[in-house]
Parts: structure tokens; C-alpha cells; sequence
């Protein structure tokens, strides 16, 4: 049934991997004393982020650099991860309302044998590499060599991944992707991946890079998200980024960038015409500074999303609802190069809402719930509402 509330809108924006501090079960992942916010402004001399600050950033934990706003424009708050996992597929399923009890499996010493044989057999190329590992450690060594056999790169990570790394003038994307979905049909338990992610890169020895054609094949979610709720009451969803891959595709319309100012714009974009719900997901601090340890990168496009703040809250409509969250960990500072299991910021923000704590939340379902309640669903999913203490009734 189509809902009442047919002149509002809500986005939700997810910075992916930056986390506020370990979750309460951070030593059971590995994760005791990451805080990707805190520990890069520690790293930088203390974050100058005005636009957060103001929005109330500095009220969710203690950031070096960033004292509370007294006057904050936005609500503010931090939510806890109640799914098992730290991967974005997990964190994303969980703001749109699906909690997960049991993790995706992963690999610390690579996929079982069998698994790279029957991949091999049906995509009719060899295996090189079945490994652990970065994505940039792993073309150093392995590169060269698919350039000279045309075989696949295979590793996985702490993450429930299946990534394989192609040379784009080695095999063309179309095959490339070809073979993902042929991996993805084949990962059923016990060995279902979270994602299937195609690498693509480009370059020569000592110069290879990952392009900007990567794509994620998720499993499906195995129950009912904000987005099915959407899509039943005859809501538009539009996505940015990677979000329509996480879902595999069920209910959301597809929007890949090729990083942050891209997405950034689309937002813009979006805010401009769009109509509905938009669910989007910068990715670049994950995947270009976190998954490579590099603080100032990190730290720049933080910048580069403080300041385009000012453009996007001025030009949100009276219905609108404008979320800012993040959907797991990925500290640059710690040894690790993987995701770390972390609270995420809260941050909300519209002509409506009322500035003000809105407290620790049990789970990131919670958010899913709120905008249900706020787009007259019934949909809670696996959440509590926090609606009213944003938006006066």
C-alpha cells in the first residue's frame, strides 16, 4: 500500500569505514583500540572538519580538534553494530533494518581447493593466487605473471570476500564480471561469501593501479530490508555508489561512481530532483585510504565531504530527512589493513529536525526504523524508531 507521506523524502549517506570507537565486542574481532575517527585525528594533530562540528560530530565522542558545538544545527548520536560481522554488506543490511545472527564465513589461509578448481573449470581460465592479503601487496606479486598467463588473481581478506584482480588489457571487463557472477553462484554454504568483487587494474611493474570499474556481487539478503518496505508502498529508492551491489540489486536502482566527488555530486543531484529515499555510499575512504593505512588521504577526503556540507543541507526541502552514518571500521592508523568493528557516527539533519542528542543506539537497525516511521511504513525491521526525538509530531 502506497504511503500517505507522499511529499517527504529521506537519504541516508554512509561514509564508509569511519568508525567512532570499538564496539563493546571489538576483542572477539580483533578490533581492541581501533577508533577511526579518533585515532586519525590523534595521527593529524586534531581534525579541522567545520561542517561535522557543527552538525554536532563532536558531541557523539571525544575527537581531538573537535569540541562540542555548543549550538549544533543537526541531531546527533552514535549506534552499536547487533549483527555478526564487520563488512559493509553487514553494516548495510543492518541500517536498512536486517540484523544478521550468524557472520559470513571467511578464509584465513584462502578457499579450499576444490573451490578454486570448479571456478577455474567454469570460467575456463587457471587460478594463480589464492591468498590472503591487501589488494596492493598482492598485485606486487602477482601482477606480472597474469599479465603473461592470462590467469585469475584470486585472495580474500579478514573479509568475507571472493575478489578477483584482472588486467583490464588482459581480460575484458565484460568477462571479468562474467566470471564474478559465475563465483557468486557457486559460493552457497557453507562457503557463501558475503561478496563476490571484481578488481580490475591497470599499469605495468611497478606501477599498478586499481581502477575505478570495480563492482560487488553480493549474496541477497535473506529477509525483509527498509528497501523491500520501499518498494512495497511504491517509493522511489534511487543508490549511489556501491549500495545497489549490496543488495543485490533487489528493489534499488544502481548509481556506481568513481569516487567521492562523483557521489558527492550526485547527491547535489539527487537533492535537486529526486523523489523518495536515496541510499548512498562514499567509498573512498575504505577502500583508497583505509585498506592502505594512508592517514593524510583519509584525512583529505573527510575534508572534501566536510566541505560540500554547506551546499547539501542548504538545499534539502522542507520534508527532507539527511542522515550521515558509517557502516563499519577502517582505521588507518592500526597495523591492519582490513575493516575493524567500530560504532558509527549519527548525524541528522533537515529543516525539521530538532537539534539535540539522540543518544547511543543498540543497533544501526535503528536507523531503518526511523526512516520507516518517518515515510509512514510500518516497517521497523529489527530497530526502534528515534523519529521523535528528532522531528516534533
Amino acid at each position: 500500500m502506497k504511503s500517505d507521506a507522499t511529499n517527504r523524502r529521506a537519504a541516508i549517506i554512509v561514509l564508509d569505514g569511519v568508525g567512532i570507537g570499538a564496539a563493546a565486542d571489538s576483542a572477539a574481532y580483533g578490533d581492541v583500540g581501533s577508533n577511526t575517527l579518533g585515532n586519525l585525528a590523534k595521527a593529524v594533530g586534531g581534525l579541522m572538519l567545520p561542517s561535522l562540528q557543527r552538525l554536532g560530530l563532536g558531541g557523539v565522542a571525544p575527537i581531538e580538534g573537535m569540541p562540542f558545538a555548543l549550538k549544533p544545527t543537526g541531531a546527533f548520536g552514535l549506534m552499536e553494530p547487533a549483527s555478526a560481522g564487520k563488512d559493509s554488506t553487514t553494516g548495510h543490511w543492518e541500517i536498512a533494518g536486517l540484523k544478521l545472527a550468524r557472520p559470513f564465513p571467511t578464509f584465513p589461509t584462502g578457499f579450499p581447493r576444490d573451490v578454486v578448481d570448479e571456478f577455474a573449470a567454469r570460467t575456463g581460465r587457471e587460478v594463480i593466487c589464492n591468498e590472503v592479503g591487501s589488494g596492493t601487496d598482492i598485485l606486487e606479486r602477482w601482477a606480472a605473471e597474469h599479465v603473461r598467463t592470462g590467469a585469475w588473481i584470486v585472495y580474500t581478506s579478514a573479509d568475507s570476500v571472493f575478489q578477483v584482480a584482472a588486467h583490464e588489457s588482459v581480460i575484458p571487463l565484460s568477462e571479468l564480471y562474467a566470471a564474478c557472477e559465475t563465483a557468486r553462484t557457486m559460493l552457497v554454504p557453507p562457503h557463501d561469501v558475503s561478496r563476490v568483487i571484481a578488481r580490475p587494474f591497470a599499469g605495468e611493474p611497478g606501477a599498478w593501479n586499481r581502477t575505478t570499474n570495480r563492482r560487488d556481487f553480493s549474496i541477497a539478503p535473506p529477509g525483509e530490508t527498509l528497501i523491500d518496505a520501499l518498494a512495497a508502498a511504491g517509493i522511489a529508492r534511487s543508490g549511489i555508489g556501491k549500495v545497489d551491489d549490496l543488495f543485490a540489486k533487489r528493489g534499488i536502482d544502481g548509481g556506481h561512481t568513481t569516487g567521492n566527488t562523483e557521489g558527492i555530486q550526485r547527491i547535489l543531484d539527487w537533492i535537486a530532483s529526486g523523489s523518495g529515499f536515496l541510499f548512498c555510499n562514499l567509498i573512498d575512504f575504505d577502500q583508497l585510504y583505509g585498506h592502505r593505512n594512508d592517514v593524510p588521504g583519509f584525512y583529505k577526503a573527510l575534508q572534501e565531504f566536510d566541505n560540500a556540507i554547506p551546499a547539501i543541507t542548504a538545499a534539502l526541502h522542507e520534508d527532507d530527512l539527511l542522515f550521515i552514518t558509517a557502516d563499519h571500521g577502517n582505521d588507518p592508523t592500526t597495523p591492519s589493513t582490513d575493516h575493524a568493528r567500530e560504532n558509527v557516527p549519527l548525524l541528522a539533519v533537515g529543516p525539521r529536525v530538532r537539534p539535540g542528542a539522540i543518544g547511543r543506539r543498540a543497533s544501526f537497525a535503528d536507523l531503518g526504523a526511523t526512516i520507516g516511521d518517518w515515510m509512514g511504513l510500518e516497517f521497523r525491521g529489527a530497530g526502534t524508531s528515534f523519529l521523535p526525538l528528532i522531528v516534533a509530531r
